[in-house]
């Protein structure tokens, strides 16, 4: 026997609060995309600042650039702190409440963002270690948004739509990653309008003479990511304003009345209409209807629920791999479109790394997550999800064929296209379904502690993409070159498919 308010929960028409959670919901997700994606160009301008003699007396083609150690350290760092930040406020959603955590959450992403702003500045080597200590803590924060974003559109959502809310909640990553190009283009706009050139373009471009670095670039980078604590500090109030689930109200603290009282406030139900007899509640069959029994590490939970946190897991550790590879570091790739000249000017070096990003995010990013709001709840998670690993690996497959010689190379415009399609069925598949599908499989009181393993294993993933793309991809042979890297991330495609079509179950209209 369903308990009232659930099954209410289960039918509900969709509402103006429905819409409200997305975007309180979402801004977690989007300040998660804006601070991880836009580092790229951050770590180009770091180098033009601190690192401009060594890589010149190292390699005369990459002069201002971080080493490739450090840049590998400083992506891993705020990912490992994803990690770590899932598993901790997963399983605190489910013993605490989602809301009683779900602003801490949030505190942490806007410390570390601010934090990151006012790394030390006397020495190098203090820049990198407190810019590290504040984007791990800013990891932290993204990590526990995760879990308890997913798992509060879930249990808010209705099951005929649940899967296009909780794709909406996703999909402002993607807007975050476009924030972030256009916050780094405009600050880089304005500082540079306001420097004052010490030597002019035409007479570097005659000479060997290296483009000055202006004094106040030091701040350029840090107003960046200090911006990325505004949207997250808007969200805060709204959050604290939220109640508790009704699914973890009435499962996990077992309080029917509170979880009725609750909906009646954000939805469009009545009190007497979802308000459970007391005398029902009190027998002893309907407890055992609602009431969850055994503990997450007992063999009952093992029985059930293993394979298919298993399948999300590996499903999630795969695309990550994939995912994170292509956004952190697509502009390694084309770098024969972007190598910068020794006499421009560092604000025009980072910008155009911040402006192909940009192209990227709103030509196949963005549309991606449209397609799998609008389809996601027609057609199903796991046909999506197959569909989109095979697509990337296809995709992946023919760029690796397109006489890619490594990163000094032109690759083509060819190339981008098919590198834009990739990232595309990304979105428009397991990057958002893997997201989705954790948040649906599971039982209230464990529902957020599955969701964050599942997470957890992809930002695993995403470290060994990132730093090991950055690595595997330089030119034999220091690395496998382009084309070798990219064929081995179809590969992991391909297993994904396989991993889905066998091992994931569907969750397309079924009840929480």
């Amino acid at each position: 026997m369903a308990l009232k308010v659930l099954s209410a929960l289960d039918v509900a028409k969709t509402q103006y609060y429905h819409f409200k959670a997305i975007i309180i919901a979402g801004m977690g997700l989007f300040t998660d995309s804006y601070d991880l994606f836009c580092i790229p160009p951050i770590m180009r301008m770091i180098g033009r600042i601190y690192y401009p003699k060594v890589n010149r007396l190292v390699d005369q083609k990459n002069w201002f650039e971080v080493p490739t150690v450090i840049e590998s350290a400083m992506i891993a760092d705020a990912l490992m702190g994803t990690v770590i930040g899932q598993l901790i406020f997963g399983r605190l959603g489910d013993r605490a409440g989602r809301r009683h955590v779900y602003g801490v959450s949030l505190v942490m992403m806007v410390m570390g963002s601010i934090g990151c702003g006012f790394s030390f500045s006397n020495l190098t080597s203090t820049v990198l270690l407190s810019l590290g200590f504040f984007r791990f803590l800013l990891g932290i924060g993204i990590g526990g948004d995760y879990p308890l974003s997913a798992t509060i559109m879930s249990e808010f959502a209705n099951k005929r739509t649940r899967g296009a809310f909780i794709a909406g909640v996703f999909s402002m990553q993607g807007f975050g990653i476009l924030l972030s190009s256009l916050v780094t283009m405009i600050v880089y706009a304005v500082f540079k309008a306001c420097a004052d050139e010490l030597t002019s373009p035409s007479e570097l471009a005659s000479s060997d003479k290296v483009a000055p670095v202006p004094p106040e670039s030091d701040l350029a980078w840090r107003v960046i990511l200090m911006i990325g604590a505004i949207p997250a500090s808007f969200t805060y109030y709204w959050r604290m304003k939220m109640p508790e689930t009704a699914r973890y109200t009435a499962l996990v603290e077992k309080n029917t009345l509170q979880a009725a009282k609750d909906m009646e406030k954000v939805l469009n139900v009545s009190l007497s209409s979802i308000r459970e007899d007391i005398e029902m509640i009190n027998t002893p069959n309907t407890r055992a209807t609602f009431l969850n029994t055994y503990s997450f590490f007992s063999r009952e939970f093992f029985r059930r629920h293993v394979r298919d946190l298993v399948a999300a897991s590996i499903n999630w550790f795969l695309v990550d791999i994939v995912f994170y590879s292509l956004n952190l570091f697509q502009y390694h790739t084309f770098k024969a479109r972007m190598t910068p000249k020794t006499h421009m000017n560092l604000y025009d070096d980072a910008w155009q790394v911040a402006k192909f990003q940009g192209i990227v995010a709103a030509c196949a990013t963005i549309p991606g997550y449209f397609a799998t709001v609008y389809l996601i709840d027609k057609v199903g998670r796991v046909k999506i999800q197959a569909a989109g690993f095979i697509f990337m690996a296809v995709s992946l497959f023919t760029a690796a064929k397109m006489n890619i010689d490594g990163w000094g190379s032109d690759p083509g415009l060819g190339f981008m296209i098919v590198n834009g399609f990739t990232l595309f069925f990304s979105n428009f598949g397991p990057n958002t379904t893997t997201f989705i599908v954790p948040a649906e499989l599971f039982p209230a009181r464990f529902r957020a502690t599955c969701h964050g393993i599942s997470g957890a294993m992809g930002k695993v993933g995403a470290i060994i993409g990132s730093v090991g793309f950055i690595w595997a991809s330089r030119d034999p042979p220091h690395g496998l070159g382009v084309s070798c890297t990219l064929t081995v991330m179809g590969g992991f495609c391909v297993l994904g498919f396989f991993m889905t079509y066998f091992f994931t179950r569907e969750t397309m209209g079924r009840s929480l």
